[in-house]
């Protein structure tokens, strides 16, 4: 990671011409305090100059600088052949530091309807629902979806909705899908129509319009990990450096704990009570239990923090690049596949090595209440799939086949 000082040094050599040369060392700060590295820092320095050269050479002003702006300089630096920082998201960094100071004005927005009613959606799902942002998000992706082709000339009309209007949607949409696409695809349309219908947007429930997808949930076994896995994954992270020993502690919290991958990211240094041996797991529908932390977990959760670099902020397991921020859901799981690729095993998701857990504890003799409350379900029933897992015990009540084999 850049120093300070060393940040400001190279952003006043780097950054000698243009209108932006009096903003270099403020952006060598941000990019410091972000966590970027001597070489990274320095490439986006040289970005940050080569844009101050290009507006001095097209007379622009700092007023001037907006996206499109910024756009055109990327393109003539593809034109000349450069591959480096040259997409729309390298830029944004410099636009949003110059904005955050005042000096170039902060973007038009032209509210558009859709993604008015989606937002007032969304501040439902979390305010009143309480919901995951997983699902919220996936609730606002089906909503913005199925409003993006209701939009006509006159603008969007929710008190016109009707049924034909949501069997045109689905009569376009399910065939795109496979069975279980389509069954996440009604599961979060029916919300949107019901929360339209309590708002009173539009004037029929037409939650009832929609149709349940047929499926085969729960008629075969949960898939879990393969015995061994879990050791093949650990054996991956030899723990001799950060990101290992991160690594380390997060598979035992999936494996062990059956935390979701949302819990991980969402822990906190605060989380822990050491002295209890406890921790607080922030769940769906903004539950909070505590856990007891085994022993191999707190183990490997300290060595992690001895590492852990101090500017890190609250959360417990953050980027290993920068900028420096905490780890996402989708983060975790890419990790759990890039660790099968390593281990030479098939991959395997985050969530398997939560039923990994489940299933340990099962072969335990643990009973589905005390399973049920380390996994944090809501309903014993969700529990119940795993009762199926004990083929021993499933063989003693399973009745014969009639009549001989074929």
């Amino acid at each position: 990671m850049i120093a300070v000082e060393e940040a400001e040094a190279v952003a006043r050599r780097v950054v000698s011409s243009g209108p932006l040369v009096g903003y270099a060392p403020g952006f060598g700060r941000l990019l410091a305090a972000r966590g970027f590295s001597r070489r990274s820092a320095k490439g986006r320095l040289l970005q940050f100059g080569q844009i101050s050269c290009w507006m001095e050479q097209c007379g622009l002003s700092l007023g001037g600088l907006t996206e499109a702006v910024l756009e055109e300089f990327l393109a003539s630096r593809r034109a000349a052949g450069h591959v480096v920082l040259v997409t729309s998201q390298s830029a944004a960094l410099p636009l949003e530091y110059l904005r955050e100071v005042g000096v170039v004005p902060a973007a038009v927005v032209v509210e558009d309807p859709v993604e008015a009613v989606v937002e007032k959606y969304r501040v439902y799902l979390t305010r009143e629902r309480g919901l995951a942002l997983k699902s919220i998000n996936s609730y606002t992706r089906v909503a913005r979806l199925f409003l993006a082709g209701q939009v006509r000339s006159g603008g969007l009309s929710l008190e016109r909705l009707t049924t034909a209007d949501v069997s045109v949607f689905l009569a376009r949409e399910c065939p795109r899908r496979s069975v279980g696409g389509a069954r996440d695809l009604v599961l979060s349309l029916r919300p949107f129509f019901r929360y339209l219908h309590v708002t009173g947007a539009t004037r029929a429930p037409l939650q009832w319009a929609v149709p349940p997808v047929r499926h085969r949930r729960r008629r075969s076994l949960p898939h879990g990990p393969e015995t061994g896995v879990l050791a093949k994954l650990l054996g991956t992270c030899d723990r001799g450096t950060t990101v290992d020993r991160r690594d380390y502690a997060i598979l035992l919290l999936l494996a062990r704990l059956g935390l979701r991958a949302g819990e991980v990211t969402a822990i906190r240094t605060g989380d822990i009570d050491w002295r209890a041996g406890e921790l607080l797991v922030r769940g769906k529908g903004n539950r909070q239990e505590r856990l007891p932390v085994a022993v191999d977990v707190g183990e490997a959760i300290v060595a992690y923090l001895r590492c852990r670099p101090v500017d890190a902020g609250e959360v417990l397991f953050v980027r290993d690049t920068a900028p420096r921020g905490p780890l996402s859901s989708q983060r975790i799981s890419v990790m759990v596949h890039e660790r099968c690729a390593r281990a030479g095993i098939p991959p395997v998701g985050a969530h398997q090595l939560r039923h990994s857990a489940a299933t340990g504890m099962l072969a335990a003799g643990a009973s589905l209440p005390e399973i049920a409350q380390v996994l944090r379900h809501s309903t014993t029933a969700t529990t119940a799939i795993y009762a199926r897992v004990d083929r021993d015990r499933l063989r003693t009540v399973a009745r014969a086949w009639p009549g001989a084999f074929r």
